[in-house]
């Protein structure tokens, strides 16, 4: 699935991301055969949701940054998506006073559901509550160490982690690195500038691509947003773009290019 939002956003052939994943497990139909000439197993309903889950926003990127108009039969994907695993109506508290996995995906939830209520907003309402803020960055902090009382807003004060701890938090979040998305994390990124620059750039150099093209995604977002991200982004992302590979990471790398300017909109 990320291969065909990387494939959307680049203009290549297909205009749909999540339709033909969604027919095919819902009709059961077999799918291509694959290298070993037997026909590959078709992913349950179940597994294709939780692939539109993981995404968050960016099944729907490429409408955001191209401008291409959402297809009814992608609104209407994400919709049964959301309704066959809805979003959790009080989400967790933010780490450290909650548990970090169910925190990041009620943000990430909220991410899909306010991306699908901008593009579709005649589609009808599907509701996923804000969520808690992050803990601040705090540049002064020891680079590991952990917020342990309760979670302090969002802000560019100190009294928040150490950058490692919180750049890799921020690089789950990266799907909220978005245009028209704006909140309590996009606010701690913004404070947090010299943290994801370290971050990406310790990444980056422990080869760990799918982590520093997601950070670099906030970089890419906080440029678009007038912000100083503190190092050539674009080098940065055409650095992940050829050495990491993945269909995600290669995502991530394209949307960054997209914030910044330099792919042409379909």
């Amino acid at each position: 699935m990320a291969r065909c939002a990387l494939d959307v956003l680049r203009g290549v052939e297909s205009t749909v991301v999540m339709t033909a994943h969604f027919q095919t497990a819902v009709e059961g139909e077999p799918s291509a055969a694959g290298s070993g000439g037997r026909a590959a197993a078709v992913p349950g309903a179940d597994v294709v949701v939780g692939a539109v889950r993981v995404l968050g926003a960016d099944a729907l990127a490429a409408y955001v940054l191209t401008g291409l108009p959402l297809p009814g039969e992608e609104s209407a994907a994400v919709r049964w998506g959301l309704s066959a695993l809805p979003p959790a109506q009080f989400p967790a508290a933010a780490p450290p006073g909650g548990r970090e996995q169910p925190w990041v995906r009620a943000w990430i939830d909220w991410g899909l559901v306010t991306v699908l209520a901008r593009l579709d907003p005649a589609g009808g309402c599907v509701v996923a509550p804000v969520p808690q803020g992050p803990p601040p960055c705090d540049d002064a902090a020891p680079r590991r160490r952990s917020v342990t009382g309760p979670a302090v807003p969002a802000g560019c004060g100190s009294g928040g982690e150490g950058w490692v701890p919180w750049s890799l938090r921020m690089g789950q979040l990266a799907s909220l690195a978005l245009p028209g998305l704006d909140g309590p994390v996009h606010q701690a990124a913004r404070c947090g500038a010299v943290g994801l620059a370290r971050g990406a750039t310790r990444a980056l150099l422990r080869r760990d691509f799918t982590t520093a093209g997601r950070i670099t995604r906030w970089l890419a977002w906080l440029a678009a947003d007038h912000g100083e991200p503190g190092l050539d982004v674009a080098a940065l992302a055409q650095d992940i773009a050829l050495r990491g590979g993945d269909d995600r990471c290669l995502l991530d790398a394209a949307i960054a290019r997209h914030l910044l300017g330099l792919e042409a909109h379909v």
